[in-house]
Protein backbone atom coordinates (compact mmCIF):
# COMPACT_ATOMS: atom_id res chain seq x y z
CA UNK A 1 0.00 0.00 0.00
CA UNK A 2 1.13 3.86 -0.84
CA UNK A 3 2.65 5.51 2.02
CA UNK A 4 3.35 2.21 4.27
CA UNK A 5 6.20 0.30 1.66
CA UNK A 6 8.37 -1.47 3.52
CA UNK A 7 10.75 -2.23 0.70
CA UNK A 8 14.44 -0.79 1.68
CA UNK A 9 14.95 2.95 1.64
CA UNK A 10 11.05 3.41 1.71
CA UNK A 11 10.01 6.95 3.08
CA UNK A 12 6.65 7.81 4.91
CA UNK A 13 6.06 11.45 3.77
CA UNK A 14 4.83 13.51 6.86
CA UNK A 15 0.74 15.28 6.81
CA UNK A 16 -0.37 12.91 3.59
CA UNK A 17 -1.32 9.85 5.26
CA UNK A 18 -5.17 10.05 5.79
CA UNK A 19 -6.69 10.37 9.24
CA UNK A 20 -5.09 12.33 12.53
CA UNK A 21 -3.02 15.61 11.60
CA UNK A 22 -0.94 17.92 14.08
CA UNK A 23 -3.68 20.53 15.43
CA UNK A 24 -6.93 19.35 14.39
CA UNK A 25 -7.12 16.11 15.41
CA UNK A 26 -8.73 15.02 12.59
CA UNK A 27 -12.32 15.39 14.53
CA UNK A 28 -13.21 18.01 11.94
CA UNK A 29 -12.75 19.72 8.73
CA UNK A 30 -10.80 22.73 8.47
CA UNK A 31 -13.19 25.64 8.50
CA UNK A 32 -12.89 28.09 5.93
CA UNK A 33 -13.28 31.79 6.48
CA UNK A 34 -14.50 33.88 3.64
CA UNK A 35 -12.99 37.31 2.71
CA UNK A 36 -15.77 39.34 1.94
CA UNK A 37 -16.72 40.44 -1.30
CA UNK A 38 -14.22 40.73 -4.33
CA UNK A 39 -12.85 44.78 -3.96
CA UNK A 40 -13.02 46.94 -6.88
CA UNK A 41 -10.29 46.83 -9.28
CA UNK A 42 -8.61 50.12 -8.34
CA UNK A 43 -8.31 48.57 -4.76
CA UNK A 44 -6.68 45.75 -5.23
CA UNK A 45 -2.66 45.60 -5.09
CA UNK A 46 -1.07 45.06 -8.47
CA UNK A 47 -3.91 45.28 -10.39
CA UNK A 48 -3.47 47.84 -13.38
CA UNK A 49 -6.47 49.86 -12.51
CA UNK A 50 -5.07 50.03 -9.22
CA UNK A 51 -1.46 51.48 -10.31
CA UNK A 52 -3.48 53.75 -12.82
CA UNK A 53 -5.30 55.15 -10.07
CA UNK A 54 -2.30 55.42 -8.10
CA UNK A 55 -0.03 57.32 -10.65
CA UNK A 56 -3.51 59.94 -11.12
CA UNK A 57 -3.70 60.70 -7.48
CA UNK A 58 0.22 61.46 -7.13
CA UNK A 59 -0.15 63.61 -10.21
CA UNK A 60 -3.13 65.48 -8.36
CA UNK A 61 -1.23 65.44 -4.68
CA UNK A 62 2.43 67.05 -6.51
CA UNK A 63 0.13 69.54 -8.39
CA UNK A 64 -1.79 71.00 -5.34
CA UNK A 65 1.87 70.46 -3.42
CA UNK A 66 3.10 72.76 -6.48
CA UNK A 67 -0.14 75.58 -6.43
CA UNK A 68 0.43 75.97 -2.61
CA UNK A 69 3.91 76.10 -3.05
CA UNK A 70 3.55 78.93 -6.04
CA UNK A 71 0.60 80.55 -3.75
CA UNK A 72 3.42 81.11 -1.32
CA UNK A 73 6.19 82.51 -3.11
CA UNK A 74 7.26 85.94 -3.47
CA UNK A 75 6.45 87.89 -6.90
CA UNK A 76 9.31 89.82 -8.53
CA UNK A 77 8.66 92.71 -10.70
CA UNK A 78 10.78 93.19 -13.18
CA UNK A 79 11.80 96.63 -15.23
CA UNK A 80 12.93 100.03 -14.33
CA UNK A 81 9.79 101.39 -15.28
CA UNK A 82 6.97 99.07 -13.40
CA UNK A 83 9.62 99.20 -10.34
CA UNK A 84 9.42 103.21 -9.79
CA UNK A 85 5.97 102.83 -10.42
CA UNK A 86 5.39 100.05 -7.77
CA UNK A 87 7.58 102.10 -5.28
CA UNK A 88 5.84 105.27 -5.89
CA UNK A 89 2.10 103.75 -5.44
CA UNK A 90 3.45 101.68 -2.55
CA UNK A 91 3.23 98.34 -3.12
CA UNK A 92 5.01 96.29 -0.09
CA UNK A 93 8.08 95.07 -1.06
CA UNK A 94 10.59 92.72 0.76
CA UNK A 95 13.73 93.36 -1.49
CA UNK A 96 15.37 95.22 -4.25
CA UNK A 97 17.52 93.15 -6.89
CA UNK A 98 19.99 95.59 -8.47
CA UNK A 99 22.44 93.80 -11.02
CA UNK A 100 26.15 94.19 -10.71
CA UNK A 101 27.40 96.36 -12.63
CA UNK A 102 24.28 98.01 -13.77
CA UNK A 103 23.92 101.23 -16.29
CA UNK A 104 22.64 103.47 -13.25
CA UNK A 105 19.65 106.29 -15.03
CA UNK A 106 17.39 108.47 -12.90
CA UNK A 107 15.04 105.57 -12.45
CA UNK A 108 17.67 103.42 -10.95
CA UNK A 109 18.76 106.03 -8.32
CA UNK A 110 14.67 106.63 -7.65
CA UNK A 111 14.41 103.19 -6.75
CA UNK A 112 17.41 102.72 -4.73
CA UNK A 113 16.54 106.22 -3.13
CA UNK A 114 12.87 104.73 -1.91
CA UNK A 115 13.67 101.29 -1.30
CA UNK A 116 16.73 102.59 1.33
CA UNK A 117 13.98 105.14 2.27
CA UNK A 118 11.19 102.36 3.15
CA UNK A 119 13.66 99.95 4.98
CA UNK A 120 13.26 97.62 1.81
CA UNK A 121 16.42 95.26 1.81
CA UNK A 122 18.95 96.37 -1.17
CA UNK A 123 20.57 93.35 -2.86
CA UNK A 124 23.37 93.02 -5.34
CA UNK A 125 22.98 89.92 -8.07
CA UNK A 126 25.19 88.78 -11.03
CA UNK A 127 22.71 89.11 -13.92
CA UNK A 128 22.17 85.69 -14.27
CA UNK A 129 21.09 85.24 -10.86
CA UNK A 130 18.23 88.30 -11.41
CA UNK A 131 17.25 86.20 -15.16
CA UNK A 132 16.88 82.99 -12.95
CA UNK A 133 14.65 85.14 -10.42
CA UNK A 134 12.60 87.11 -12.98
CA UNK A 135 12.03 83.74 -15.17
CA UNK A 136 14.05 85.53 -18.17
CA UNK A 137 11.95 88.81 -17.95
CA UNK A 138 13.06 91.74 -19.46
CA UNK A 139 14.34 93.68 -15.95
CA UNK A 140 16.86 95.83 -17.01
CA UNK A 141 18.52 95.22 -14.41
CA UNK A 142 15.98 95.89 -11.50
CA UNK A 143 13.93 93.83 -9.61
CA UNK A 144 11.29 94.20 -6.64
CA UNK A 145 10.27 91.47 -5.06
CA UNK A 146 6.38 91.80 -3.31
CA UNK A 147 5.04 88.98 -0.86
CA UNK A 148 2.48 86.75 -2.58
CA UNK A 149 -1.00 89.15 -3.10
CA UNK A 150 -3.45 89.61 -0.15
CA UNK A 151 -7.10 89.85 -1.79
CA UNK A 152 -9.99 91.09 -0.15
CA UNK A 153 -13.36 89.74 0.42
CA UNK A 154 -16.08 90.37 -2.45
CA UNK A 155 -17.89 91.80 0.77
CA UNK A 156 -15.54 94.56 1.62
CA UNK A 157 -14.97 95.72 -2.11
CA UNK A 158 -18.95 96.76 -1.86
CA UNK A 159 -18.22 98.06 1.72
CA UNK A 160 -15.36 100.32 0.51
CA UNK A 161 -17.27 101.44 -2.43
CA UNK A 162 -20.36 102.58 -0.41
CA UNK A 163 -18.01 104.31 1.69
CA UNK A 164 -16.38 106.46 -0.80
CA UNK A 165 -19.00 108.78 -0.78
CA UNK A 166 -19.02 108.43 -4.67
CA UNK A 167 -21.67 105.99 -6.68
CA UNK A 168 -20.34 102.71 -6.45
CA UNK A 169 -18.62 101.20 -9.17
CA UNK A 170 -16.68 97.64 -9.19
CA UNK A 171 -15.73 95.31 -12.31
CA UNK A 172 -15.58 91.57 -12.02
CA UNK A 173 -14.04 89.45 -14.74
CA UNK A 174 -15.10 86.74 -15.93
CA UNK A 175 -12.30 83.94 -16.62
CA UNK A 176 -9.40 86.61 -18.40
CA UNK A 177 -7.18 83.99 -17.40
CA UNK A 178 -4.17 86.06 -19.48
CA UNK A 179 -1.90 88.30 -16.28
CA UNK A 180 -1.30 91.69 -18.75
CA UNK A 181 -5.28 91.96 -19.22
CA UNK A 182 -5.67 91.70 -15.83
CA UNK A 183 -3.18 94.32 -15.10
CA UNK A 184 -4.40 95.99 -18.15
CA UNK A 185 -8.24 95.93 -16.37
CA UNK A 186 -7.03 96.61 -13.05
CA UNK A 187 -4.96 100.16 -14.12
CA UNK A 188 -8.46 101.12 -16.30
CA UNK A 189 -10.33 100.46 -13.38
CA UNK A 190 -8.30 102.63 -11.24
CA UNK A 191 -8.23 105.26 -14.13
CA UNK A 192 -11.76 105.90 -14.55
CA UNK A 193 -13.10 106.02 -10.86
CA UNK A 194 -13.80 101.45 -10.10
CA UNK A 195 -13.79 101.35 -6.27
CA UNK A 196 -12.89 97.27 -6.81
CA UNK A 197 -11.97 94.38 -8.81
CA UNK A 198 -13.48 90.93 -7.93
CA UNK A 199 -11.86 88.05 -9.73
CA UNK A 200 -13.12 84.31 -9.12
CA UNK A 201 -11.31 81.72 -7.43
CA UNK A 202 -10.98 79.62 -10.75
CA UNK A 203 -10.46 79.86 -14.06
CA UNK A 204 -8.65 83.57 -14.27
CA UNK A 205 -4.90 84.89 -13.79
CA UNK A 206 -3.78 85.93 -10.24
CA UNK A 207 -2.12 89.06 -9.16
CA UNK A 208 1.57 87.62 -10.08
CA UNK A 209 4.58 89.85 -11.10
CA UNK A 210 2.96 90.35 -14.65
CA UNK A 211 0.06 91.75 -13.58
CA UNK A 212 1.66 93.60 -11.10
CA UNK A 213 3.99 95.13 -14.08
CA UNK A 214 1.00 95.98 -16.27
CA UNK A 215 -1.47 97.25 -13.65
CA UNK A 216 1.90 100.23 -12.94
CA UNK A 217 0.85 100.03 -9.19
CA UNK A 218 -2.54 100.51 -9.74
CA UNK A 219 -3.22 97.14 -7.79
CA UNK A 220 -1.57 98.77 -4.48
CA UNK A 221 -4.29 101.74 -4.70
CA UNK A 222 -7.44 99.24 -5.85
CA UNK A 223 -9.26 96.59 -3.54
CA UNK A 224 -9.48 93.54 -5.40
CA UNK A 225 -10.92 90.56 -3.78
CA UNK A 226 -11.75 86.68 -4.95
CA UNK A 227 -15.08 85.03 -5.35
CA UNK A 228 -15.39 80.86 -4.74
CA UNK A 229 -18.24 81.38 -7.20
CA UNK A 230 -18.32 84.04 -9.26
CA UNK A 231 -22.05 83.91 -10.74
CA UNK A 232 -24.09 83.97 -7.13
CA UNK A 233 -21.87 86.53 -5.75
CA UNK A 234 -23.06 88.91 -8.70
CA UNK A 235 -26.49 87.53 -7.69
CA UNK A 236 -25.67 88.47 -4.16
CA UNK A 237 -24.87 91.80 -5.33
CA UNK A 238 -27.69 92.20 -7.56
CA UNK A 239 -30.13 91.42 -4.57
CA UNK A 240 -28.24 93.88 -2.94
CA UNK A 241 -29.46 96.80 -5.20
CA UNK A 242 -26.47 96.49 -7.78
CA UNK A 243 -27.13 96.64 -11.49
CA UNK A 244 -25.23 94.08 -12.99
CA UNK A 245 -23.68 95.21 -16.62
CA UNK A 246 -22.18 92.59 -18.79
CA UNK A 247 -19.89 93.63 -21.51
CA UNK A 248 -20.25 91.01 -24.48
CA UNK A 249 -19.61 91.30 -28.37
CA UNK A 250 -23.15 90.00 -29.01
CA UNK A 251 -24.78 92.32 -26.21
CA UNK A 252 -28.10 93.02 -26.17
CA UNK A 253 -27.61 97.11 -26.70
CA UNK A 254 -24.55 98.96 -27.94
CA UNK A 255 -22.99 101.62 -25.33
CA UNK A 256 -24.17 104.53 -27.32
CA UNK A 257 -27.70 103.72 -26.52
CA UNK A 258 -27.75 101.45 -23.21
CA UNK A 259 -28.39 103.14 -20.39
CA UNK A 260 -25.29 103.74 -18.20
CA UNK A 261 -26.65 105.57 -16.02
CA UNK A 262 -27.65 103.86 -13.05
CA UNK A 263 -25.84 103.68 -9.86
CA UNK A 264 -24.76 101.76 -8.06
CA UNK A 265 -23.00 99.46 -11.15
CA UNK A 266 -21.17 96.22 -11.50
CA UNK A 267 -19.46 95.76 -14.84
CA UNK A 268 -18.11 92.05 -16.12
CA UNK A 269 -15.71 91.65 -18.43
CA UNK A 270 -16.00 88.29 -20.20
CA UNK A 271 -12.56 86.30 -20.87
CA UNK A 272 -10.71 87.15 -23.92
CA UNK A 273 -12.07 84.05 -26.11
CA UNK A 274 -15.56 82.95 -25.15
CA UNK A 275 -16.65 86.43 -23.82
CA UNK A 276 -19.16 85.98 -21.03
CA UNK A 277 -20.36 82.69 -20.00
CA UNK A 278 -23.72 81.33 -19.83
CA UNK A 279 -24.33 81.71 -16.28
CA UNK A 280 -22.87 84.86 -15.65
CA UNK A 281 -24.82 86.21 -18.84
CA UNK A 282 -27.63 85.15 -17.78
CA UNK A 283 -27.50 86.80 -14.14
CA UNK A 284 -26.59 90.16 -15.91
CA UNK A 285 -29.29 93.07 -15.91
CA UNK A 286 -28.40 93.72 -19.37
CA UNK A 287 -25.38 93.06 -21.78
CA UNK A 288 -23.48 95.79 -23.33
CA UNK A 289 -21.60 95.81 -26.90
CA UNK A 290 -19.26 98.59 -28.54
CA UNK A 291 -19.91 98.99 -32.12
CA UNK A 292 -16.75 98.90 -34.38
CA UNK A 293 -15.95 98.98 -38.18
CA UNK A 294 -16.70 96.79 -40.34
CA UNK A 295 -14.02 93.78 -40.56
CA UNK A 296 -13.15 93.97 -37.04
CA UNK A 297 -14.14 90.82 -35.28
CA UNK A 298 -13.55 91.91 -31.52
CA UNK A 299 -11.84 93.94 -29.00
CA UNK A 300 -9.06 92.51 -26.74
CA UNK A 301 -10.59 91.68 -23.39
CA UNK A 302 -8.90 94.58 -21.26
CA UNK A 303 -9.32 97.80 -23.89
CA UNK A 304 -13.15 96.65 -24.56
CA UNK A 305 -12.73 97.35 -20.24
CA UNK A 306 -11.25 100.23 -20.66
CA UNK A 307 -13.89 101.74 -23.56
CA UNK A 308 -17.00 100.71 -21.41
CA UNK A 309 -15.35 102.20 -18.07
CA UNK A 310 -14.53 105.78 -20.08
CA UNK A 311 -17.69 106.08 -21.12
CA UNK A 312 -19.46 105.32 -17.53
CA UNK A 313 -16.90 107.74 -15.89
CA UNK A 314 -17.54 110.29 -18.72
CA UNK A 315 -21.96 110.08 -18.57
CA UNK A 316 -21.00 110.12 -14.57
CA UNK A 317 -19.08 113.37 -14.71
CA UNK A 318 -21.36 115.02 -17.31
CA UNK A 319 -24.27 113.86 -14.66
CA UNK A 320 -22.08 116.19 -11.92
CA UNK A 321 -22.06 112.27 -9.66
CA UNK A 322 -18.35 112.15 -9.52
Amino acid sequence: MAGNSRRRGAIRKQGTKKGSVVGSGGQRRKGLEGKGPTPKAEHRPGHPAQRKAAAAAARTERKRTASKKAADTPEIIAGRNPVVEALRAGVPATALYVALNIDADDRVTEAVRVASDKGISLLEVPREELDRKTGGAVHQGLGLQVPPFDYAHPDDLLRAARESGEPPLLVALDGVTDPRNLGAVIRSAAAFGAHGVLLPSRRSAGMTAVAWRTSAGAAARLPIGVATNLTRQLREWAADGLMIAGLDADGATDIDTMNLDVDPLVVVVGSEGRGLSRLVRETCDFTVSIPMAAGVESLNASVAGAVLLAEVARRRRAAGRV
